[in-house]
């Protein structure tokens, strides 16, 4: 009975007959898509390197000290995505492989005829990640893979660690596609660029860096913000983090920089007859890292004058950033979701033509700011006493 077992299981054990060994893999690092002529889409890979680390060439990046570079950018056109992965495959040693891909970099022009079809094989095919970031690029997406900046070993890690940083917007597949499929069909995409190289430095020595934000409209790119209006779209998203807000009191020629620890921003949906309106209310603290006025922020008076700058700061950064997204008329800021819950029947009843809605919506904006710590030094450093001001 023992030996009948035996034999009865051996066909169940899966074993390692289908295995596929590291060295057979080509690792994606990250892929860049744009739109081509003849109604073809070039896709290009980033693909990492083995030998390299063993040569030296990942300890001093793959443009310092003349080392081997860890990455190769390989790229090929085709009708779609699948189409052109299987002429990459052809001409690549190693089986191609997704599970590492951290980045996807789509093209301006593709962006603006429409990444849906794209966005289906990413998100249909089992290797990529789910939680890679997604990006836009401002004019030609392949360069920014060629790039070969001194501080990381390859571009696509640049883009990484600056999104690990909230340096802008943080979109990854998942995102995206629950943006595109939710109830405001828009979507706001981190906007990328190549910082040209510095003197001395070698002409693909450019480092990409975050320009601001491409607004999509459905799956299509309608537009641009810059980077301080997408530090409104944060506030108004509740995604704000890592940032520094730079402010100049009433009647004084200096400015004042704080870097606030803490920010609660609730939006609260409002239908008062039969008007659709916003209210957002912020709930900020903040500390001061440079003051270059003359003010005393010890003060109470002169402390209560800097709390209502900045204030007023938040007031207009959110205001602004809330009237451009109007005028795209794009609901990247996810407003149709928060009606929806308030307001489900009125919602449904509008829902077709929610971005007429929305352009027509009036913003209130409430913002408590507070200032809790002034610094060490009471007094502006570097000042006269008699040039200094106590409210």
């Amino acid at each position: 009975m023992l030996f009948l077992g035996i034999c009865g299981t051996i066909p169940l054990v899966s074993g390692c007959w289908d295995r596929v060994e590291i060295n057979d893999l080509a690792i994606v690092t990250a892929a860049a898509i744009e739109k081509k002529e003849g109604n073809q889409i070039e896709l290009s890979i980033q693909v990492f390197i083995p030998k390299s680390l063993s040569s030296g060439g990942g300890q001093g990046g793959p443009g310092g000290g003349g080392g081997v570079p860890t990455t190769l950018v390989r790229s090929e056109k085709g009708s779609n995505i699948s189409d052109a992965l299987s002429k990459l495959q052809s001409k690549l040693p190693r089986k191609i492989f997704w599970g590492q891909c951290k980045v996807f970099v789509f093209g301006e022009k593709v962006a603006k005829e429409g990444i849906k079809e794209h966005l289906d094989f990413l998100l249909r095919h089992p290797q990529p990640r789910e939680r890679a970031y997604v990006y836009v690029s401002k004019g030609k997406a392949k360069p920014i893979l060629e790039s070969l900046p001194p501080l990381e070993t390859y571009s696509g890690e640049v883009m990484r660690e600056l999104t690990d940083l909230h340096i802008g917007m943080r979109v990854t597949l998942q995102n995206l596609d629950e943006m595109l499929t939710g109830k405001s069909h828009a979507a706001a995409l981190p906007l990328i660029d190549i910082l040209p190289p510095g003197k001395g430095e070698k002409k693909l020595q450019g480092i990409p860096y975050i320009v601001g934000a491409a607004v999509l409209n459905k799956d299509k790119m309608t537009g641009t913000m810059t980077e301080k209006e997408t530090r409104g779209i944060l506030w108004l998203r509740d995604e704000i983090e890592s940032y520094t807000v730079t402010l100049k009191p009433k009647g004084e020629k200096g400015e004042i920089s704080l870097n606030p620890v803490s920010a609660q921003v609730k939006l609260v949906p409002q239908i008062q007859n039969k008007k659709w309106k916003l209210l957002v209310k912020v709930n900020t603290e903040g500390t001061v890292i440079q003051n270059g006025t003359n003010m005393i922020l010890s003060s109470p008076k002169a402390l209560k004058d800097a709390e209502r700058s900045y204030q007023k700061e938040i007031e207009q950064r959110i205001e602004m950033a809330f009237l451009h997204t109007q005028n795209k008329k794009a609901d990247i800021i996810g407003l149709g979701k928060e009606f929806y819950r308030k307001y489900p029947k009125q919602f449904n009843k509008i829902e077709n033509h929610w971005n007429g809605i929305f352009e027509e919506i009036e913003v209130e904006i409430d913002v408590v700011a507070h200032i809790r710590r002034q610094g060490y030094i009471d007094k502006p450093a570097g000042l006269p006493e008699k040039e200094v001001k106590d409210k």
